[in-house]
């Protein structure tokens, strides 16, 4: 038995997120930007959404394509949204570095450095 998903997502650009998710298409699904209701002359881009369904012979599968599908989407429309200047309003997880580093570069590591170890072990 076939299990199916469709996903309906509104964005600022969503021909441009359609085309981003496009690449990660698989034979099971398919992603298209469709009129946001009934209008099917829909001509501004908050008229339209982006329309992703998937097809999948296992639920664990289904499951797993909508979780990665999901990503993809929040990861497109932050690209999107900065891209055009807006302010990423999403709330952070918590995971941010603390360093106070401008960048991963910048932040000092010690990993790769030479140590030297004067002590005698046995």
């Amino acid at each position: 038995m076939t299990r199916r998903a469709t996903i309906r997502t509104a964005h600022a650009e969503p021909e441009t997120i359609a085309a981003a998710l496009a690449p990660d298409n698989t034979d099971e699904m398919a992603t298209r930007v469709e009129p946001a209701g009934d209008d099917t002359a829909a001509t501004d881009a908050g008229d339209r959404v982006v329309v992703t369904t998937i097809e999948r012979d296992a639920t664990s599968g289904l499951q797993a394509t909508v979780d990665d599908t999901l990503v993809n989407l929040a990861v497109a429309d932050q690209v999107v949204s900065l891209a055009r200047d807006e302010p990423d309003t999403r709330p952070t997880s918590g995971t941010e570095s603390t360093s106070g580093a401008e960048s991963p570069t910048e932040a000092e590591s010690t990993a790769d450095q030479p140590t030297t170890d004067t002590n005698d072990t046995l």
